[in-house]
């Protein structure tokens, strides 16, 4: 359980990281760069959630609501990118 629970935190923390990195970047391809990082680690969470619940670590219930707030900010994440590849 720690190491999912160390992962989990993990991919949680490095979404908002390299979305800022790509934000601190100086052009719209470095920046889209790391929102596909971003979106690769909300993936790599989605993922450990779904491991997570296969060890009944969580309910079904925590489960549904975990898994919709990863598909919003899949959604807003590829507002992000498609609005940074119009640039």
């Amino acid at each position: 359980m720690f190491g999912l629970t160390n992962q989990i935190r993990r991919c949680a923390v490095s979404v908002p990281s390299n979305i800022a990195e790509g934000c601190g970047r100086n052009t719209s391809k470095e920046t889209i760069h790391f929102l596909f990082i971003a979106r690769g680690s909300l993936y790599e969470l989605e993922t450990q959630i779904y491991l997570s619940s296969d060890q009944n670590y969580l309910t079904e219930e925590r489960l549904k609501i975990t898994l919709n707030q990863i598909i919003l900010c899949k959604k807003l994440l590829n507002g992000f990118i498609n609005y940074y590849r119009q640039k």
